[in-house]
């Protein structure tokens, strides 16, 4: 119900955005023209400047931009990277990275925002199928894993000797399940990976057995789920994808782990890199609504038992995003207490909030990062907001670790492509022609192939660099034998197995504290 309101919202704000975007559009069409024609060369050299690499300082040069670029000629996707041998070879080998052609022209795919609303809030209708994990913390709350199946498929549980890699998604903060997601499980199904999806506490049917919610980026919980993860599939490499807003929580996870993360690799899909800056500048007043809506009706469910904690007619009489996370996380008093006076309130509160970000802000602990990081970001997002003030563009340049793929359209984990059109209009007619072919052939997304291609390319990479060293370790008479598996992990403890409490628990484990490092 709440799929089709947000769409009825959505066909209204088209109906009157859609004259001005039009408008807009035959503008932008108009400079491109004039610069073209000479009217306009310092502002297409400065735009160029952003995506022909810098050579000098590295042997025979990066290339910061994924596809040739000319002076006459803007680029469409760039891979902005710090210089190293990594860099060169996924530029090598990840062709998607510059196969990129975005939605042009009067459709509206090419409207970022339109593509990024129908990408979050239209159903859709996927062949993949949900068998759910609840997991119990050490405090005794829950958080879920939704592991994705084929329908088609008889065999509800893969062995716990299968090595298969694994890929954690981590969906946006506020716990939505999107057509993205939904995406790349299935395609994530099709190369032969094991999508597992992350809920956080009372996040998309998980119960809150607690009084305790998960902050936006404490990893303590993530950190039990991939222990878990590591029990029950040992022998597969781990792979995560966030997206959104749920970037935040997977970069905490890395900084705070570093080298113990048991991640190969990781892709943060339109992130949200400076939260506390995001959510005080706040949205748009229609993103802003439609978020605080979903929240509260979520929230909801918990009126009475969050009303032991905080006021909860301050919770759902706030009208942004700030005031939301505020109450939830950085309130200070009790309920029946009487309130403090104005002045001290509001430096008390201002003090409270600094606190909780300074605990929570993604970036905090970067330089621990010890994986491949890819982030897949647009220019014309209007979720993130302005690309200069909002994506810290000298973290790529001088971590090697920290991958940007910038294009010029795409919107919010939208990346519409003028191929993904036509295949999804061939493959509505062919499911329409073979309803029972098992999974049907959708258009790929552009980005969920990046993704894909980014893992491979990395294992295939490390994969070298090892065999490299081990045949160099012969060769100085050393042997081999001892350098060991490729990508061996660090032995997770064990965990005794508690019985379900109803049909619906398929597995809850309770987790001992101690673990080996």
């Amino acid at each position: 119900m709440l799929e089709w309101l947000v769409a009825l919202c959505v066909v209204i704000l088209v109906l009157l955005i859609w004259p001005g975007y039009t408008y807009f559009s035959a503008e932008r069409q108009r400079d491109a023209l004039l610069q073209g024609l000479g009217f306009s060369q310092q502002a297409a050299k400065e735009k160029t400047g952003r995506c022909v690499s810098d050579r000098h300082g590295s042997d025979g040069g990066q290339p910061a931009c994924a596809g040739a670029v000319t002076e006459e000629k803007t680029c469409t996707v760039g891979l902005i990277c710090k210089p190293s041998a990594l860099a060169n070879y996924l530029l090598k080998h990840c062709r998607t990275f510059s196969n990129y052609s975005p939605c042009v022209g009067r459709t509206w795919r090419a409207s970022a925002f339109l593509q990024s609303a129908y990408e979050a809030c239209w159903p859709y209708e996927s062949p993949v199928q949900f068998v759910r994990d609840n997991l119990q913390l050490s405090d005794d709350g829950l958080v879920a894993l939704d592991w994705a199946v084929p329908s088609y498929q008889k065999r509800r549980r893969t062995s716990s000797h299968s090595t298969s890699p694994v890929l954690l998604i981590i969906p946006n903060s506020f716990g939505k399940i999107t057509r993205n997601v939904l995406k790349l499980c299935e395609m994530a199904l099709s190369h032969g990976y094991l999508p597992a999806v992350f809920n956080r506490r009372s996040h998309n049917g998980t119960p809150l057995t607690t009084l305790k919610m998960q902050q936006f980026g404490d990893p303590a919980d993530l950190r039990e789920a991939v222990r878990y993860i590591r029990y029950r599939q040992p022998a597969g490499r781990l792979y995560a994808v966030s997206e959104s807003s749920g970037s935040g929580l997977l970069l905490s996870y890395l900084g705070e782990c570093g080298s113990s993360s048991y991640v190969t690799a990781a892709v943060c899909l339109s992130p949200v890199f400076r939260c506390q800056s995001w959510f005080e500048n706040g949205l748009c007043w229609p993103l802003q609504w439609a978020l605080v809506l979903y929240q509260k009706i979520c929230l909801s469910r918990y009126r009475t038992v969050l009303g032991e904690t905080m006021q909860t007619d301050t919770l759902f009489s706030s009208c942004s995003l700030r005031g939301l996370e505020e109450v939830l996380f950085c309130q200070t008093g009790h309920v029946g207490s009487t309130p403090a006076a104005p002045t001290g309130s509001s430096s008390n509160t201002s003090g409270a909030w600094d606190a909780y970000w300074e605990r929570n802000e993604p970036l905090r602990d970067v330089d621990e990062v010890a994986i491949p990081v890819l982030s897949v970001c647009a220019r014309d997002d209007p979720v993130r907001g302005d690309t200069q003030s909002t994506i810290p563009l000298e973290l790529f340049e001088t971590n090697p670790h920290f991958f940007l793929l910038l294009t010029d359209r795409g919107g919010h984990c939208g990346f519409s492509t003028q191929s993904e059109e036509s295949a999804g209009a061939l493959g509505a007619v062919g499911s329409a022609a073979a309803p029972n072919t098992g999974m049907q052939s959708h258009g790929a997304n552009w980005s969920h192939r990046a993704v894909l291609e980014f893992f491979r390319a990395t294992t295939d990479f490390f994969n070298a660099e090892e065999r490299a060293k081990q045949l160099a370790a012969r060769r100085r008479g050393l042997g081999g034998g001892a350098i060991g598996r490729v990508f061996r992990h660090r032995s997770v403890s064990t965990c005794k197995r508690v019985p379900a409490c109803s049909h619906n628990i398929h597995a809850i484990y309770n987790w001992q504290r101690s673990y080996t490092r």
